[in-house]
């Protein structure tokens, strides 16, 4: 999903109200496998305003560099509401962003977990508080990984446009 970066999207929207708003952005991704930081980064100006981002497809690394919950992780599987919670609050919190973003689910071809293919959670996390939405995709592998991206990313814009200037939230 990385964008031209001639024509405006939502990572270049991203990109202008974070800098517009002097806030910063991080990533943690497992589904999306860094389409999100990718998006982000083909951005000319990215760089002011993107922290950095992990891509934490196995369950050891949610655990050990984002510090998602292991037994929680254990009882639930990684495509769950609370991980994708925990994986932007510990983006956050690892990059020392003002804002972060996470993404979790079953892409397919198999569910995972016990989740159908397509479930994705997308989380966004400030100073305010974590939300956490739930998508149901349809499409192949690759169509549910794309529309989880762009979820991410509309996410963070739809958080981005509430901010006050000069909020640091």
């Amino acid at each position: 999903m990385v964008e031209s970066s001639d024509a405006p999207g939502p990572a270049a929207e991203v990109v202008s109200l974070a800098a517009a708003r002097n806030l910063t952005v991080a990533t943690a991704e497992s589904v999306t496998a860094g389409l999100v930081a990718a998006a982000l980064g083909s951005v000319p100006g990215a760089s002011a305003v993107f922290q950095g981002g992990a891509v934490t497809y196995q369950n050891r690394i949610k655990v050990d560099v984002l510090g998602v919950d292991a037994s929680g992780l254990a009882a639930t599987g990684a495509v769950d509401a609370v991980v994708a919670r925990q994986m932007a609050d510990g983006a956050r919190r690892v990059f020392t962003a003002d804002i972060a973003v996470s993404t979790t689910g079953a892409a397919g071809p198999e569910p995972h977990g016990g989740k159908a293919v397509g479930t994705v959670f997308v989380a966004v996390a400030s100073a305010a508080g974590t939300t956490v939405s739930e998508y149901l995709f349809e499409g192949d592998r690759e169509e549910v990984r794309r529309r989880a991206c762009r979820a991410a990313l509309d996410q963070l814009g739809a958080l981005l446009r509430l901010q006050d200037a000069g909020n640091k939230s």
